[in-house]
């Protein structure tokens, strides 16, 4: 196969949000390969004589017949495809991913370098790209120092390649001074789904707070259209679209007044809980996951605090159910990055916030749009519900030494309350050391 005869669809929005359809085979593609299944189950033939109605037919006509006019979603749900999505802002980024449906993966903001990464302003105003420029300017003169100091503060041992510590000092030093820049910062991601979540979440996504993902959303319907036009060509309905609207506009994000991690709703059944309880202690510590049929015993439902960086490993979690929080100022931020800087450098945060906090009110922008201007290191709003299944993964996945320290806290403060009220056994990481240059060997990179 050459590469250079596969097609792919680019495309971009008016604030230069890069899309990209992925070309993976030109014979049989995902509107055919979604046919000869179709024709799979009504036959108990052979494959072979499916295709040869599909080197009759092809796939156009078919998928129009039977997805569009008749609504069979099955049919669609056999076809996938994979979008590129490039310099989409982390707000953009989230508001895609905001879906239990969502598989795909993000750029890690971790290797990101960001002083050549594209900045995303939502409207194109000068004073708004001086106020983004000047956070850009803040978090690159802290990142030098911010090295100088863990280096001295965690000198390399004696049992670890120096090629890795030097790797790890600088992913931790990313790790603390990231969060410094706000949601403006771009990123690229990728989405694989089927045809039929694709259509769904476009939908959703077209009335969305944000005009960026307006536009994102407008710009990939006219991306998928165009490789499967008899797929998504279906019609929409004016209830329908008040309805989304109504969905985003006022309930799209969770926005209320947390102090500390509560657990405020515990639907356990003790009695059902218990006739699994060899079930429980017999898991084997070796990320061993519990059955799915004991989604059936409860929900838990917590609510806390926690910075917007942080998050974004949370949302990643497709088992749970989460509204997306608002990001603002007024929960203040996460003393952890503070803490974590020089000394020297901590006043000199202090007074940057304090200055664009002043630059950004003044702006008088909307709740939503003003997101784009807040640092992920602030604190927001999170209430999410789980079963008994998904929430011991998250514990135990999220609880160990190679997790980000903030969320590394709320996942064993979960962990306490679940020990406390119904003796859970889980499996713990409670080994709190401050620096793992292992932690950084986590990384894709090409030999």
């Amino acid at each position: 196969m050459c590469l250079e005869k596969l097609n792919h669809i680019h495309k971009k929005t008016k604030q230069w949000v890069q899309i990209y359809a992925l070309d993976t085979w030109t014979c049989i593609n995902s509107e055919a390969e979604a046919m000869l299944q179709a024709l799979h189950s009504r036959s108990t033939g052979w494959i072979k004589s499916h295709l040869k109605i599909l080197a009759k037919k092809w796939a156009d006509e078919f998928m129009w017949k039977f997805y569009v006019w008749y609504g069979h979603k099955s049919i669609w749900d056999c076809g996938s495809m994979t979008l590129f999505i490039e310099w989409v802002s982390m707000l953009g980024a989230k508001a895609i991913q905001d879906s239990k449906l969502y598989n795909g993966q993000e750029a890690s903001t971790r290797y990101i370098d960001f002083s050549k990464q594209k900045i995303f302003n939502p409207a194109w105003v000068k004073l708004w790209e001086e106020i983004q420029e000047q956070q850009r300017s803040f978090y690159l003169s802290i990142l030098e120092p911010l090295k100088k100091n863990l280096a001295k503060k965690f000198p390399m041992q004696e049992w670890e390649n120096e090629n890795i510590y030097k790797k790890a000092i600088s992913a931790k030093a990313f790790d603390i001074s990231r969060w410094f820049l706000p949601a403006w910062t771009t990123t690229n991601l990728a989405w694989h789904s089927n045809l039929r979540q694709i259509a769904d979440r476009i939908a959703q996504l077209r009335h969305h707070p944000l005009e960026e993902v307006k536009q994102i959303a407008l710009v990939l319907l006219d991306t998928v259209s165009e490789k499967y036009p008899n797929s998504f060509s279906h019609k929409t309905y004016e209830d329908t679209e008040k309805y989304l609207d109504l969905c985003a506009k006022k309930y799209y994000y969770f926005d209320e007044n947390i102090k500390d991690l509560n657990l405020i709703q515990d639907n356990i059944d003790s009695k059902e809980l218990e006739k699994y309880k060899e079930l429980i202690d017999k898991r084997p510590n070796d990320k061993t996951e519990l059955p799915s049929f004991l989604n059936n015993i409860w929900i838990m439902k917590f609510r806390f605090l926690l910075d917007f960086g942080s998050f974004r490993d949370i949302q990643r979690h497709r088992a749970i159910n989460q509204r997306m929080p608002l990001l603002s100022d007024k929960q203040w931020f996460n003393e952890f990055y503070l803490q974590n800087l020089p000394w020297e450098l901590q006043e000199k945060a202090i007074n940057h916030l304090k200055d664009i906090k002043q630059k950004i009110d003044k702006l008088n922008l909307s709740q939503e749009v003003r997101q784009y201007y807040i640092p992920m290191w602030y604190n927001i709003s999170n209430e999410i519900s789980w079963t008994l299944p998904a929430l011991t993964y998250l514990i135990e996945l999220r609880s160990t030494r190679f997790v980000h320290p903030t969320l590394r806290k709320i996942a064993h403060q979960m962990w306490k309350i679940l020990k406390d009220k119904h003796n859970i056994k889980l499996f713990l990481d409670e080994n709190w050391i401050e620096f793992d240059s292992k932690r950084w060997e986590q990384d894709i990179v090409i030999k």
